[in-house]
C-alpha cells in the first residue's frame, strides 16, 4: 500500500503547487467560506508585521491566532506554501495509519465475536471482510487529500488545526495542541480516553481502580501539556494579551463577518441585552452532546470521534469548509453502513448545491446588489441542516447495524409477522 499512498501524495502536492501558481490562489484566500477572522492568512501577515515592529500583534482587533502560530510562521514565512502542503500530507498519512490500526481492531473483535457465537447466523452478511477493509485507509487518505474543501483551504493558507491519535502521551499532546488552538477539541478528550482504554482492555467501570488510575493519568498528561503550551505562549509574548484575543474572541463572537456557520446573522440581528444568553445557548451546542454520545458509544470510540468532529464543524463560532474535510475523510470507514442510510442521496445533492450557490449568492449580495444577507444566510442555514442530516443519518445507520448484530437481521414480532425497527 506504500506505493499507492506515495502516488496519491505526489498527485495532491502537484494539484496544490499548481493552484498556488495561479491567480485563483488570491481569489480563494478572500472567500468567506474558506477563511474566517480566526485563520485568515492576511491577518497572520499583519500580525507578523506588527511583531517585526516590536508591537504586540494582539494590540488591535486584527490578529486572533495563537502565539505559537505567529512565531512558527515568523521563521517559516518564506516556506509557507511548502509548510501547508506538508501539513496536509502529514495529516493524510496520520489518518491512513490510524484507520489501518482501527481496521485491525475491528477485524479482531469480529473474529472473537464469531468464535463466541455472539453474532446471529442471519447477520453474517453484515460482517466486514478483510478484502473489503484493505483499501479503506487509502480511501480515507484520498478523501482527505483530494477533497476540494481541503485543497482550497490549503491554497488559501487557512491555519486549521489537525489532530492525531497514537499512544497516550502523543494523544494527550496533540489533543492539547488542538485545544490550545481553538478550545472546541476539548470535547475530543472523552473519546480519545475511551479509545485508549479499549486498546489496553481496561473496562469502563467507575468501580474499577484501573479505570480511575488511567483516566487521571491521561487527564494529567493532557492538562499538563495544555498548561505548558499556555505558559510557553506567555514567555514568547511577554503578556497574557493572547487569552482574550484568541479564546475570548472565539467564545464571545465579536466579529460578525459572514461565514458558513450559524452565529453571524443571528447575532447581527440580536438585541444587546439578549446577546449573552443566546451566546451561551449557541456555544453550549458543541459541548452538550459529548456526555450522552459518550455514554451511548462508549464501546465505539472511533465513531464517537467522528461524531464529535462533525459537531464541532457544524456548531463552532467561525467554521470554514476546511473543518468539513476532516470528518468527511472518515466516511469511507463507514462504507458498511450505506445499506442503512436513508437520506444520503438528498443530503449529497443539497451539499453540492449549497457549495455551488455560496459564491453566486455572495456575488449577488455584495457586488451586484440584487440580493441581501437573507439570501446568503438561507444557504448557510441549509448547508448546516444538510450536515446535521448527514451526521444523524450515519448515527442512525450505525445504531441499526449494531442492533441487528445483537438481535438478528430479520426481526419478527411475537405473532411471527415482520417487525419494523424504529429509532426513538
Amino acid at each position: 500500500m506504500a506505493a499507492p499512498l506515495a502516488l496519491l501524495l505526489i498527485v495532491a502536492v502537484t494539484i496544490r503547487a499548481a493552484l498556488f501558481r495561479t491567480s485563483l490562489a488570491n481569489l480563494i484566500s478572500e472567500r468567506v467560506e474558506v477563511v474566517s477572522p480566526l485563520n485568515a492568512w492576511k491577518r497572520v501577515v499583519e500580525g507578523l508585521a506588527l511583531l517585526d515592529l516590536d508591537i504586540s500583534p494582539y494590540s488591535g482587533d486584527v490578529f486572533h491566532e495563537t502565539p505559537m502560530v505567529i512565531y512558527l510562521f515568523h521563521f517559516l514565512m518564506d516556506y509557507a506554501e511548502i509548510t501547508f502542503m506538508l501539513a496536509d500530507c502529514l495529516t493524510a498519512v496520520a489518518l491512513y495509519l490510524a484507520v489501518k490500526d482501527y481496521n485491525k481492531q475491528v477485524f479482531r473483535k469480529q473474529k472473537f465475536a464469531l468464535e463466541a457465537d455472539r453474532i446471529p447466523m442471519d447477520c453474517l452478511e453484515l460482517i466486514r471482510s478483510p478484502t473489503e477493509m484493505y483499501y479503506i485507509p487509502l480511501k480515507v487518505a484520498m478523501f482527505y487529500l483530494l477533497n476540494p474543501f481541503t485543497i482550497v483551504s490549503c491554497v488559501a493558507k487557512c491555519t486549521c488545526g489537525c489532530l492525531i491519535y497514537g499512544s497516550a502521551l502523543l494523544s494527550a499532546i496533540f489533543l492539547a495542541l488542538a485545544t490550545y488552538q481553538s478550545i472546541y477539541p476539548l470535547t475530543l478528550c472523552v473519546p480519545a480516553l475511551l479509545y485508549l482504554l479499549q486498546r489496553l482492555y481496561i473496562p469502563v467501570n467507575v468501580r474499577r481502580s484501573s479505570f480511575w488510575f488511567y483516566t487521571l493519568q491521561y487527564l494529567f498528561m493532557f492538562l499538563g501539556s495544555l498548561l505548558v503550551l499556555i505558559c510557553l505562549s506567555f514567555f514568547l509574548l511577554g503578556s497574557w494579551d493572547f487569552l482574550p484575543a484568541v479564546y475570548g474572541f472565539i467564545l464571545s463572537v465579536p466579529d460578525l463577518t459572514p461565514n458558513i456557520g450559524l452565529f453571524w446573522y443571528f447575532f447581527a440581528e440580536m438585541f444587546d441585552h439578549f446577546r449573552l444568553f443566546f451566546l451561551c445557548v449557541f456555544q453550549i451546542n458543541v459541548f452538550f452532546y459529548t456526555l450522552p454520545l459518550s455514554i451511548k458509544l462508549k464501546e465505539h470510540p472511533v465513531f464517537l470521534i467522528f461524531m464529535q468532529i462533525a459537531l464541532i464543524a457544524i456548531f463552532k463560532s467561525y467554521p470554514t469548509v476546511g473543518d468539513l474535510s476532516l470528518y468527511m475523510a472518515f466516511l469511507p470507514v463507514w462504507n458498511h453502513l450505506y445499506r442503512f442510510l436513508r437520506n444520503i442521496f438528498l443530503v449529497s445533492c443539497v451539499l453540492l448545491a449549497c457549495s455551488a450557490l455560496f459564491p453566486v449568492l455572495w456575488h449577488l449580495w455584495i457586488y451586484a446588489g440584487s440580493a441581501n444577507s437573507n439570501f446568503y444566510y438561507a444557504i448557510t442555514l441549509l448547508f448546516s441542516v444538510a450536515q446535521i442530516l448527514l451526521v444523524s443519518d450515519y448515527f442512525y445507520a450505525f445504531l441499526r447495524r449494531e442492533h441487528h448484530l445483537t438481535n438478528g437481521l430479520y426481526l419478527k414480532k411475537k405473532d411471527g409477522s415482520e417487525a419494523t425497527l424504529v429509532l426513538k
